[in-house]
């Protein structure tokens, strides 16, 4: 016993100077961060971290002091999050989403969205020619509550109307964007998370809401309204409609995974997948959410027509550059 002590004593005298200085490192970089560190000190760090791992094993081995281990222990678990942690703030991380993991999990999947969008647009383009010639199809499209009295039997006044917000109609219009909201939001959810079904789920969605969208804009055009319409929907559709867009881009890489998954196993082909996916949805999320604030503020206050193409055709450039532009590469 008397020698283990000997041992033990010598193990830490021998030692200690080192965990000091592991210890005061760690203490300056969790106060300032990586940053606080000279190159030296940077190079330094993973040799006393390892040098710390070997102290814990041989600590176990031959001390009888159970402190000692639990402050090895500890240093040694503070000093992996460095090592082999990530090193970024909450805030480095949510810059770095929007400046590169957001758009560049957008640009990785321009196949898929050239498929979700051809959907909606086919949709939009169907239901238009249909309701064009035959209103009654009108109602296999549009919800009644999304419709709001705006059907085939009502007057062009009203219709009319409507697109320009009169005071008696706000009730009305305030019930109306918070329905639209929630119905996009629902509907990208679910096209993403029903990609897995071999993207059947997801082409209906796209394809089902640009048919709402056609029947929509076939009944203001047939009444001469379709440039008012065209602005009242677009000055928050267009980002809204990306949004959807992007979302069955995202379920359509799930669902291609799992039919196609090449040398990989489903699991793991739908797991990589997912994770793309999950990125872009978190950008959905925010584009949503502006659109919401499109919808609730400027198609209410803003009244011209021009003006609400203008907001629209600027939404779209502003979309199309921040998220199509080349990014360089995450730095190492």
């Amino acid at each position: 016993m008397a020698e283990l002590q000997l041992k033990s004593h010598r193990f830490r005298a021998e030692r200690e100077a080192d965990w000091r200085r592991l210890e005061t490192l760690l203490s300056r970089v969790e106060k300032g961060g990586a940053r606080k560190l000279n190159r030296d000190e940077l190079v330094e760090m993973p040799v006393l971290y390892r040098q710390a791992l070997s102290s814990l094993s041989m600590a176990r081995a031959i001390s009888l002091d159970q402190g000692l281990i639990g402050y090895l222990e500890s240093l040694c678990t503070r000093a992996y999050f460095f090592v082999y942690g990530t090193r970024s703030r909450p805030l480095e991380r949510i810059a770095g989403f929007f400046a590169r993991d957001w758009p560049r999990a957008v640009q990785a999947l321009w196949r898929e969205t050239l498929a979700s969008g051809g959907l909606m647009i086919a949709g939009t383009i169907g239901a238009f020619i249909l309701v064009s010639r035959d209103p009654d199809w009108f109602y296999g499209f549009i919800p009644q509550a999304m419709a709001s009295g705006r059907d085939p039997t009502a007057s062009t006044t009203f219709l009319h109307d409507t697109l320009y917000q009169q005071p008696k109609l706000h009730e009305t219009l305030g019930a109306l964007a918070a329905f639209l909201f929630t119905h996009n939001a629902q509907i990208a959810i679910f096209a993403f998370a029903l990609g897995f079904a071999l993207c059947l789920p997801t082409a209906g969605l796209m394809l089902f809401n640009g048919c709402m969208l056609g029947a929509f804009l076939a009944l203001f055009a047939g009444r001469g309204l379709a440039f008012q319409a065209t602005g009242w929907l677009m000055i928050h559709g267009v980002t809204e409609l990306f949004a959807v867009t992007l979302a069955g881009a995202a379920g359509f890489s799930i669902g291609w995974a799992v039919a196609f998954p090449g040398e990989r196993t489903r699991v793991d082909a739908a797991a990589d997948a997912g994770r793309r996916g999950a990125t872009v949805m978190a950008g959905v999320i925010v584009m949503l959410f502006v659109a919401g604030m499109l919808e609730g503020f400027a198609r209410q206050l803003i009244r011209d027509d021009i003006v609400r193409l203008s907001i629209a055709a600027g939404s779209a450039l502003a979309w199309g550059l921040y998220l199509y532009l080349p990014r360089r590469a995450r730095p190492a």
